[in-house]
Protein backbone atom coordinates (compact mmCIF):
# COMPACT_ATOMS: atom_id res chain seq x y z
CA UNK A 1 0.00 0.00 0.00
CA UNK A 2 1.12 3.59 -0.98
CA UNK A 3 0.80 7.38 -0.99
CA UNK A 4 -2.32 6.40 -3.29
CA UNK A 5 -3.59 4.05 -1.07
CA UNK A 6 -5.73 4.69 2.32
CA UNK A 7 -2.70 3.68 4.27
CA UNK A 8 0.65 2.12 3.80
CA UNK A 9 4.08 1.64 5.65
CA UNK A 10 6.23 4.61 4.81
CA UNK A 11 10.61 4.78 4.83
CA UNK A 12 11.95 8.02 4.79
CA UNK A 13 15.63 9.12 3.65
CA UNK A 14 18.17 11.90 4.11
CA UNK A 15 20.62 12.55 1.41
CA UNK A 16 24.41 11.95 2.59
CA UNK A 17 26.05 14.86 1.68
CA UNK A 18 25.21 18.10 -0.91
CA UNK A 19 22.75 17.59 -3.44
CA UNK A 20 23.70 18.59 -6.89
CA UNK A 21 21.57 21.30 -8.61
CA UNK A 22 22.61 19.80 -11.79
CA UNK A 23 21.44 16.69 -10.74
CA UNK A 24 17.95 17.82 -10.02
CA UNK A 25 17.79 19.66 -13.23
CA UNK A 26 18.73 16.24 -15.42
CA UNK A 27 16.32 14.12 -13.19
CA UNK A 28 13.58 13.57 -15.62
CA UNK A 29 16.95 12.04 -18.57
CA UNK A 30 17.94 9.98 -15.30
CA UNK A 31 14.98 8.29 -14.49
CA UNK A 32 14.25 7.40 -18.15
CA UNK A 33 17.66 5.86 -18.81
CA UNK A 34 17.17 3.63 -15.41
CA UNK A 35 13.56 3.02 -16.56
CA UNK A 36 11.22 -0.16 -16.29
CA UNK A 37 11.77 -2.27 -18.91
CA UNK A 38 9.23 -4.97 -19.68
CA UNK A 39 9.85 -8.85 -19.50
CA UNK A 40 6.85 -10.07 -20.92
CA UNK A 41 8.18 -11.29 -24.10
CA UNK A 42 10.93 -13.14 -21.94
CA UNK A 43 11.48 -15.99 -20.08
CA UNK A 44 13.50 -13.26 -17.63
CA UNK A 45 12.81 -13.87 -13.85
CA UNK A 46 12.42 -10.25 -13.02
CA UNK A 47 12.90 -6.65 -14.21
CA UNK A 48 12.94 -3.59 -12.11
CA UNK A 49 13.40 0.45 -13.11
CA UNK A 50 11.66 3.81 -12.78
CA UNK A 51 8.09 4.41 -14.04
CA UNK A 52 5.73 7.38 -13.44
CA UNK A 53 3.86 7.78 -10.23
CA UNK A 54 0.81 8.35 -11.74
CA UNK A 55 0.54 5.18 -14.22
CA UNK A 56 3.23 2.34 -13.49
CA UNK A 57 2.54 1.39 -17.36
CA UNK A 58 4.16 4.81 -18.43
CA UNK A 59 7.92 4.43 -18.59
CA UNK A 60 8.18 7.40 -21.12
CA UNK A 61 6.42 9.83 -18.95
CA UNK A 62 4.05 10.93 -21.04
CA UNK A 63 0.97 11.24 -19.12
CA UNK A 64 3.08 14.14 -16.51
CA UNK A 65 6.42 14.63 -15.59
CA UNK A 66 8.20 13.64 -12.63
CA UNK A 67 8.17 17.25 -11.62
CA UNK A 68 5.30 18.51 -8.83
CA UNK A 69 6.15 22.06 -7.60
CA UNK A 70 9.39 21.51 -5.34
CA UNK A 71 9.06 17.69 -5.23
CA UNK A 72 9.70 14.96 -7.55
CA UNK A 73 7.29 12.16 -7.88
CA UNK A 74 7.96 8.98 -9.37
CA UNK A 75 7.67 4.90 -8.77
CA UNK A 76 9.90 1.83 -8.59
CA UNK A 77 8.49 -0.67 -10.40
CA UNK A 78 8.95 -4.46 -9.86
CA UNK A 79 8.01 -7.35 -12.10
CA UNK A 80 8.51 -10.84 -10.68
CA UNK A 81 7.79 -14.18 -12.58
CA UNK A 82 7.34 -17.19 -9.65
CA UNK A 83 6.99 -20.62 -10.15
CA UNK A 84 5.11 -23.06 -7.86
CA UNK A 85 7.87 -25.42 -6.57
CA UNK A 86 5.51 -28.23 -7.17
CA UNK A 87 4.76 -27.24 -10.42
CA UNK A 88 8.60 -27.51 -10.90
CA UNK A 89 8.97 -30.66 -9.97
CA UNK A 90 6.06 -32.25 -11.58
CA UNK A 91 7.44 -30.54 -14.74
CA UNK A 92 11.02 -31.95 -14.31
CA UNK A 93 9.80 -35.79 -13.24
CA UNK A 94 8.34 -35.97 -16.52
CA UNK A 95 10.98 -34.55 -17.90
CA UNK A 96 13.40 -36.76 -16.39
CA UNK A 97 11.06 -40.30 -17.25
CA UNK A 98 11.47 -38.97 -21.33
CA UNK A 99 15.38 -38.82 -20.93
CA UNK A 100 15.12 -41.88 -18.97
CA UNK A 101 12.99 -43.24 -22.41
CA UNK A 102 15.32 -42.11 -25.08
CA UNK A 103 18.43 -43.57 -23.00
CA UNK A 104 16.83 -46.97 -22.80
CA UNK A 105 16.50 -46.67 -26.91
CA UNK A 106 19.97 -46.20 -26.85
CA UNK A 107 21.21 -48.85 -24.14
CA UNK A 108 22.21 -46.41 -21.86
CA UNK A 109 20.61 -46.69 -17.78
CA UNK A 110 22.90 -43.77 -15.99
CA UNK A 111 21.66 -40.06 -15.78
CA UNK A 112 24.85 -37.72 -15.29
CA UNK A 113 24.57 -35.15 -12.51
CA UNK A 114 25.47 -32.23 -15.41
CA UNK A 115 22.29 -33.85 -17.24
CA UNK A 116 20.57 -33.67 -14.51
CA UNK A 117 21.21 -29.82 -14.45
CA UNK A 118 21.21 -29.63 -17.62
CA UNK A 119 17.37 -30.88 -18.03
CA UNK A 120 16.53 -28.81 -14.87
CA UNK A 121 17.69 -25.65 -16.45
CA UNK A 122 15.23 -26.38 -19.72
CA UNK A 123 12.53 -27.07 -17.40
CA UNK A 124 12.41 -23.67 -15.38
CA UNK A 125 13.34 -21.85 -18.66
CA UNK A 126 10.36 -23.41 -20.33
CA UNK A 127 7.72 -22.68 -16.97
CA UNK A 128 9.09 -18.97 -16.79
CA UNK A 129 8.64 -18.20 -20.75
CA UNK A 130 4.85 -19.40 -19.96
CA UNK A 131 4.39 -17.73 -15.99
CA UNK A 132 3.34 -13.84 -15.76
CA UNK A 133 5.38 -11.36 -14.40
CA UNK A 134 3.65 -10.03 -11.54
CA UNK A 135 4.02 -6.43 -11.00
CA UNK A 136 4.37 -4.45 -7.95
CA UNK A 137 4.77 -0.54 -7.69
CA UNK A 138 6.32 1.39 -4.60
CA UNK A 139 5.93 5.12 -4.96
CA UNK A 140 8.42 7.43 -4.07
CA UNK A 141 8.31 11.71 -3.05
CA UNK A 142 11.47 13.67 -3.08
CA UNK A 143 11.12 16.93 -1.38
CA UNK A 144 13.74 18.53 -3.14
CA UNK A 145 13.84 21.81 -0.96
CA UNK A 146 14.39 19.70 1.92
CA UNK A 147 16.10 17.16 0.69
CA UNK A 148 14.13 14.35 2.40
CA UNK A 149 12.96 11.40 0.64
CA UNK A 150 9.69 8.85 1.27
CA UNK A 151 9.45 5.25 0.09
CA UNK A 152 6.65 3.66 0.15
CA UNK A 153 7.76 0.39 1.48
CA UNK A 154 9.05 -0.71 4.86
CA UNK A 155 10.34 -4.13 3.33
CA UNK A 156 14.24 -4.75 3.70
CA UNK A 157 14.82 -6.23 0.42
CA UNK A 158 12.82 -3.68 -1.49
CA UNK A 159 14.64 -0.98 0.65
CA UNK A 160 17.98 -2.08 -0.29
CA UNK A 161 17.14 -2.70 -4.07
CA UNK A 162 15.60 1.14 -4.33
CA UNK A 163 18.69 2.28 -2.27
CA UNK A 164 21.32 0.65 -4.94
CA UNK A 165 19.01 2.28 -8.17
CA UNK A 166 18.62 5.20 -6.72
CA UNK A 167 22.22 5.65 -6.35
CA UNK A 168 23.11 4.07 -9.70
CA UNK A 169 20.76 6.83 -11.46
CA UNK A 170 21.22 9.86 -9.63
CA UNK A 171 25.18 9.35 -8.08
CA UNK A 172 23.51 10.15 -4.89
CA UNK A 173 23.75 8.37 -1.47
CA UNK A 174 20.48 7.93 0.90
CA UNK A 175 20.41 6.85 4.67
CA UNK A 176 17.55 5.79 5.68
CA UNK A 177 16.02 8.47 8.83
CA UNK A 178 15.49 5.93 11.71
CA UNK A 179 13.72 6.11 14.92
CA UNK A 180 17.17 6.45 16.76
CA UNK A 181 18.25 8.85 13.68
CA UNK A 182 15.26 11.53 14.43
CA UNK A 183 15.58 11.15 18.47
CA UNK A 184 19.07 11.96 18.49
CA UNK A 185 18.16 14.86 16.30
CA UNK A 186 15.54 16.42 17.98
CA UNK A 187 17.10 16.10 21.45
CA UNK A 188 20.34 15.53 21.03
CA UNK A 189 23.20 12.49 21.11
CA UNK A 190 22.95 12.28 25.02
CA UNK A 191 19.07 12.04 25.14
CA UNK A 192 19.30 9.64 22.56
CA UNK A 193 21.58 7.76 24.21
CA UNK A 194 19.78 7.41 26.90
CA UNK A 195 16.43 6.63 25.17
CA UNK A 196 18.28 3.82 23.79
CA UNK A 197 18.46 2.40 27.57
CA UNK A 198 14.96 2.59 28.42
CA UNK A 199 12.96 -0.63 29.35
CA UNK A 200 9.41 -1.08 28.33
CA UNK A 201 6.73 -0.60 31.72
CA UNK A 202 3.01 -1.71 31.61
CA UNK A 203 0.62 0.24 33.30
CA UNK A 204 -2.50 -1.51 34.08
CA UNK A 205 -5.58 -0.28 35.82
Amino acid sequence: MGLLAASGGFTRYRFVGEVNKQTLREAPDRLKKYAFVDIDGTADERSYGWVAFEDYLDTEWRGAPPEKGHYLAFSLRLDTRRISPAVFKKHLRLAIDIEKQQMQGEGKVFISKDRKKEIAERVKLSLMARALPIPAVFEIVWNTIDQVLWLCTTNGKMQQLFEDLFTMTFEMHLEPQTPSYLAERIVGVERALAIEHLEPSQFGG
